[in-house]
């Protein structure tokens, strides 16, 4: 048996099967039913809802990031036709996210749950960041305020959380969450912590399964799980002219992607982007359509196509580069672009390394350091966000 056929084999045995913790878990809706199912037709509900850990929060399944979102009318329909949950965050669009989806939901903040984000290294500046937040939110309080993008323990420090705790008692926010692409370094140390809430993780069909054990150990203490990333990339559109944008077009493969991620009933909501009404219409239907058989073969299709291309977020590469560059940011950052096709993002992070990795010419090297497990062309990858943002 070939390399390639061995992967194909694993990814879609890995695809169609739940882990062993999924059937103990007990949640309200349609989330106690993860196994595949060959039934195609959905259930009669449209809308299904699951406890956010001991927030006691009743979210929908399906939530909503508004990162990428420009059209507030998109983010209005979506609470109209009962989605409860919404997330932003300080940084996203220099600011201006917070305030659009604040004006969406003024209308409806009584019927949702908001959260946001701040990414200070500091007590004093993430509270500043907190009263701006409320200020372009338009909103007395956030449901859940997330410590940003934490990937390294040493960066959760009792400096930060003990400004969600003076957040909580001045009644500013209800429940404290930390944001991470690194959940099995970073669930075990907010186990021990004791003081959060809410995560927020990366979570998604090409991930390994160190992640399925971090949604176990949160679950097991009564911490919320909330996914993102949850699309693998996305890879939906089509560009005219562009063949590798025409071979990753895969019909259905986003919403089977989501589905797949809510067949974990250890998953309490999602908050995929979307952009625009299709999207918003194609991802509602995860909360009353069966993951299939017919869904896992899509994306065993995706995740060949997407193989080359997508950062798992492992980690294994940290440190492996000789000219030191932080590559899985890297190529988040590229997915970006190519991923959810917004081009200014990916540019606007890369911009924000430092000079002299923003320099580095991947081109100049005579080989790569850097052996991606999961097999991402790291060096071709590297260079094209280097030719796209430089």
């Amino acid at each position: 048996m070939d390399a390639k056929t061995s992967r194909r084999d694993f990814l879609s045995a890995s695809l169609l099967l739940p882990t062993a913790g999924f059937a103990s878990t007990t949640l309200g809706g349609r989330g106690s039913e993860a196994s595949v199912s060959s039934q195609d037709s959905p259930p009669k509900s449209t809308l299904d809802y699951r406890v956010l850990g001991k927030t006691g929060m009743k979210v929908t399944t399906v939530g909503y990031g508004c990162m990428i979102t420009s059209d507030a009318s998109v983010i209005e329909r979506a609470a109209d036709l009962g989605i409860n949950y919404f997330d932003t965050a300080r940084g996203y669009q220099h600011g201006n996210n917070e305030r659009m989806v604040g004006a969406a939901l003024k209308r409806r903040r009584k019927d949702i749950f908001l959260s946001s984000k701040s990414g200070a290294g500091n007590k004093a500046d993430a509270l500043k960041d907190l009263d701006t937040s409320l200020s372009e939110l338009g909103t007395d309080h956030l449901d859940i305020w997330y410590l940003h993008g934490k990937d390294n323990p040493d960066h959760v420090t009792d400096d930060l959380i003990e400004a969600q705790q003076i957040a909580k008692t001045q009644g500013k926010i209800r429940f404290a969450g930390l944001s991470t692409h690194e959940p099995a370094r970073l669930v075990p140390v907010l186990v021990q912590k004791a003081t959060f809430d809410v995560v927020l993780m990366t979570y998604n069909f090409s991930m390994d399964k160190s992640r399925d054990a971090a949604i176990e150990q949160a679950n097991g203490v009564g911490m919320g799980v909330v996914a993102m990333k949850v699309m693998a990339g996305g890879y939906r559109k089509v560009k005219p002219g562009d063949p590798q944008w025409t071979k990753m077009k895969q019909e259905g493969a986003m919403l089977a992607a989501l589905k797949w991620v809510l067949r974990n009933p250890g998953v309490r909501t999602t908050i995929p982007s979307m952009t625009d009404n299709d999207q918003l219409q194609e991802n509602l239907k995860a909360m009353s359509e069966h993951y299939t058989e017919t869904d896992q073969k899509l994306l065993t299709q995706q995740l060949e196509y997407i193989t080359p291309l997508y950062c798992r977020m492992c980690a294994e590469c940290a440190g492996t580069c000789a000219k030191r560059l932080p590559v899985k940011d890297v190529l988040r950052y590229l997915t970006y672009a190519d991923g959810y096709g917004q081009f200014a993002l990916g540019r606007e992070k890369f911009r924000e390394l430092p000079a002299e990795l923003a320099a580095v010419r991947c081109a100049d090297c005579a080989a790569c350091t850097v052996q991606c497990p999961a097999g991402v062309q790291v060096a071709s990858r590297l260079r094209r966000a280097q030719e796209l943002f430089a």
